[in-house]
């Protein structure tokens, strides 16, 4: 059975800590309210799911959303429109997201380092993400010094940086930095 989230305006929230701990051990999804990166679904707390990946579930079925006291659904198609009124190129980068968690990588927010993603092999807590990673659109440029701001914060934070470029088939740029 799908678990329930309320729309709380730009994040979806997992009150019934069973249904939170359920969809945190499919994949790492959402963070638990006051709870960092737990290694393990032992935690009694509700669960917080970004607008990408409250999308991601109820595609998969795993996900229903309500607004308000009624409980009134909301339909992906909706959650995708409120998605878009918040985010820039959102629908660009839910397509690599999706991508991604296919792939049966974990992904997650890189607000923190200055990107879109950081791309877990494993998942938080169990390791560092070995990678973080920007969406850009195939018309967008990007300069030299974006591109050497991007090495220099991976390199410090030990990770490969990484650009995708969602098309008809999604493209990813990998650059390694090394040392002399």
């Amino acid at each position: 059975m799908p678990a329930e989230a309320e729309l709380v305006e730009n994040f979806l929230v997992v009150w019934n800590p069973e249904q939170g701990r359920r969809l945190y051990a499919l994949g790492f999804y959402g963070k638990p309210l006051g709870i960092p990166k737990p290694k393990t679904p032992d935690f009694d707390a509700p669960l917080i799911l970004d607008l990408m990946e409250g999308l991601y579930l109820m595609e998969k079925q795993k996900l229903h959303v309500y607004r308000g006291r009624e409980k009134k659904p909301v339909t992906p198609e909706e959650l995708l429109r409120v998605a878009e009124t918040l985010h820039k190129n959102f629908r660009q980068k839910y397509e690599v997201y999706r991508e991604l968690r296919e792939r049966g990588l974990v992904v997650t927010s890189g607000i923190k380092y200055g990107c879109d993603f950081m791309v877990y092999r494993q998942g938080p807590g169990l390791e560092h993400a070995p990678y973080m990673l920007t969406v850009k659109n195939e018309d967008e440029e990007i300069t030299a010094t974006e591109i050497v701001k991007a090495g220099r914060l991976a390199t410090t934070v030990r990770k490969r940086f990484i650009i995708a470029i969602p098309a008809e088939k999604t493209q990813y740029i990998m650059f390694k930095w090394f040392k002399a």
